[in-house]
Order: C-alpha cells, then sequence, then structure tokens
C-alpha cells in the first residue's frame, strides 16, 4: 500500500522559513515524478514544484520560484520542500504527491498524502 506522509508545516512569521517533508513507502518510486501542491479553502488545488526521483529534474511554479526548493533523498524516500521568506500568501494546506509523468496537472497525480498546513502571520 503506498503511502505519502508529509510532515514540517507550522506558524511562521512573514519572512520566516519552513522545511516539509514527505515520507514515501509501499512501492518503489524508480521512474516517478513527485510533486508538492497546496490548496486553500475554496480555491482549486495549485502546482508549486516537482522533482523526478531518479535524475532530479525540478520545475516550479512561478509564484515559488526563487524562495522555494524541491529536493529528494533517494536511499531514504523522502521528498523535501525548503521554503524561505514566506509571504502570507503562501499559507496553505501542502500536499505531497506522486505520478509516473512530469506534469504540473494535479488530476494526473495517482498518490496524495494527508496534507500539512502551513500559515504565514503577516
Amino acid at each position: 500500500q503506498v503511502q505519502l506522509v508529509e510532515s514540517g508545516g507550522g506558524l511562521v512569521q512573514a519572512g520566516g522559513s519552513l522545511n516539509l517533508s514527505c515520507a514515501a513507502s509501499g512501492r518503489s518510486f524508480s521512474g516517478s515524478t513527485m510533486g508538492w501542491f497546496r490548496q486553500t479553502p475554496g480555491k482549486e488545488r495549485e502546482f508549486v514544484a516537482v522533482i523526478t526521483w531518479s535524475v532530479g529534474i525540478t520545475d516550479y511554479a512561478d509564484s515559488v520560484k526563487g524562495r522555494f526548493a524541491i529536493s529528494r533523498d533517494n536511499a531514504k524516500n523522502m521528498v523535501y520542500l525548503q521554503m524561505n521568506s514566506l509571504k502570507p500568501e503562501d499559507t496553505a494546506v501542502y500536499y505531497c504527491a506522486a505520478n509516473f509523468g512530469f506534469t504540473r496537472t494535479p488530476t494526473a497525480y495517482d498518490y496524495w498524502g494527508q496534507g500539512t498546513q502551513v500559515t504565514v502571520s503577516s
């Protein structure tokens, strides 16, 4: 059974940093793509960043480029999202997801975590 478990969310002041983690288990993720998405109440789930599991190719939403960094540790089956210079508009529930195609489209992702809340105060 595939499991993605996020951690590391919390409350931080604007300008601060958080590092989100996603622990992946239940199958081999070789050849997969791991993504981070976020969602606020009443809005659709939004792409944040993606990384290929094997080679480490990355892509970012324009809104986070230069502030967020996605990485992975293949040996530990972990994916991370380092978030710096946080803004109040980054407040959302952040989700880790996995699929087998390089895409920003949430509906293309097969597996999802339960989410972790990030709140940025002004």
